[in-house]
């Protein structure tokens, strides 16, 4: 692990080129952090998108958009490709013949195993291939943030070239390999996305924005629904690739359905002695036994900083939120016990998404009285049955999906739900973005 600082293009590397394939958010971003720092960068997308992109980088010297991928290939000296993971395969097999005579190559796909297996098939011999993933989206802050660097096939010289042009991120370096990065972000991701997703698709079937009413407020719910908005305002193929790609996380993405379902038929038939039974022994497993705990002493989230971010404004004074069961948290814990998983292992590789979801998941568990009033009223009390129901039905929806391979069945059920919130998306993008700001300033040490 290691944390770049240097900004500048060192002595030696003043003609090296960086070539980008794929000019979506996560490529421009690159694009203008590395030009910012001095690297000079050619890049390009679809041939369609050729005079839209000049204009829009016209005013950067150090970027110059070329028409197609083979221009970009012939004349970077590290290429990195960063298309969606359905793709990769196909772009790779179109560019990579047209590679420079002893180039670096790498990607930037959220699933390695199909990045990796199409630069074997396609790239010459003489190439070397160091990939990387940025643990995070186009608009969070790069410092700091987790950059898995994977060195498959390169020299020593090479891998070092490729560290010193990413350096200017000033992102925390994790050495994975490609096999290492997918079974880890199968676990801090693949289940927190279907978690969200979810969220999502019951609310639409429900036609209700949840901050309309007061049965979501608070702190807990503030980060459902901001992370909710922030992941269905992305593009639909950002979560479809890790999803369905994945083979770790289609496994875990078919527990957390099951999970769901089994807990919602323990409190729709009252068993309440089994549900407790059942969650204790999760909380025990992922997170330790009382004397024991595997969390820190400070907690991941405070609900001070948590009850600002309210995309309803903030509470009538004196109002009490409506009891919630919190399903969504209780499965993802009784996944990760069923999976043998232990969150805290991979904090490393985390996305702030995933630090959000586990913070809320730890605040629920670590007070043994909030935890047990959950139980209780997942029981006894009916108000959100028909929320659950359809997250139930939303769950086992994803997890389908995502078992038959269906790329085009994702993104028409991702995209009906984007267009429901669409309207809403401005405002809860900015709250959003200042939570996960504020959530991840007040965890550092």
């Amino acid at each position: 692990m290691a944390t770049g600082s240097s900004p500048s293009v060192p002595p030696g590397m003043e003609n090296f080129i960086v070539g980008i394939i794929g000019m979506g958010d996560m490529g421009k971003m690159y694009a203008r952090r590395l030009s910012d720092a001095g690297w000079r960068v050619k890049a390009c997308d679809r041939e369609e998108l050729f005079e839209s992109l000049k204009e829009e980088f016209a005013s950067r010297n150090n970027i110059q958009i070329l028409r197609n991928g083979h221009l970009v290939s012939r004349a970077s000296d590290y290429i990195i490709y960063s298309v969606e993971a359905a793709a990769i395969d196909r772009v790779v097999a179109e560019y990579g013949p047209s590679t420079k005579l002893d180039a670096i190559v790498g990607g930037q796909t959220s699933c390695k195993a199909p990045e990796i297996k199409a630069f074997e098939d396609y790239l010459p011999a003489d190439v070397d291939i160091v990939s990387c993933h940025s643990l995070h989206g186009p608009k969070v802050d790069t410092r700091d943030q987790p950059l898995v660097i994977i060195k498959h096939r390169a020299s020593t010289d090479s891998f070092n070239r490729v560290e010193t042009v990413l350096q200017c991120l000033h992102s925390t370096h994790v050495y994975l390999t490609a096999h290492e990065h997918d079974r880890i972000t199968a676990d801090t991701q693949a289940v927190t996305h279907a978690a969200f997703l979810s969220m999502g698709k019951a609310w639409h079937s429900m036609r209700q924005f949840p901050w309309e009413g007061a049965r979501y407020v608070g702190g807990i719910e503030n980060v459902k629904i901001n992370l909710t908005m922030r992941i269905y305002s992305q593009k639909w193929h950002v979560y479809a690739g890790l999803a369905i790609l994945n083979p770790e996380a289609r496994k875990q993405i078919d527990q957390y359905a099951k999970s769901v379902t089994e807990l919602y038929k323990l409190m729709l038939g009252g068993h309440l002695d089994e549900l407790r039974a059942r969650v204790l022994r999760a909380k025990e497993t992922v997170f330790g036994e009382g004397h024991e705990p595997k969390w820190a002493d400070k907690p991941l989230l405070q609900d001070s900083v948590l009850d600002q971010f309210s995309l309803g404004g903030p509470r009538v004074d004196g109002s009490t939120p409506l009891p919630n069961n919190h399903l969504s948290l209780l499965a993802m814990v009784d996944c990760w016990s069923a999976l043998g998983i232990v969150p805290y292992d991979h904090m490393i590789c985390s996305t702030p998404l995933f630090r959000l979801w586990l913070g809320v998941t730890e605040h629920l568990f670590r007070d043994p009285d909030r935890l047990d009033r959950t139980l209780r009223i997942a029981v006894e009390d009916n108000t959100f049955r028909s929320d659950d129901l359809e997250f139930t039905f939303a769950a086992r929806g994803w997890a389908e999906c995502v078992g038959l391979g269906h790329f085009d069945t994702w993104r028409e059920r991702f995209l009906a739900t984007q267009k429901f919130f669409e309207p809403r998306f401005q405002g809860a993008i900015e709250v959003g973005n200042a939570m996960v700001k504020a959530v991840l300033d007040s965890t550092k040490d």
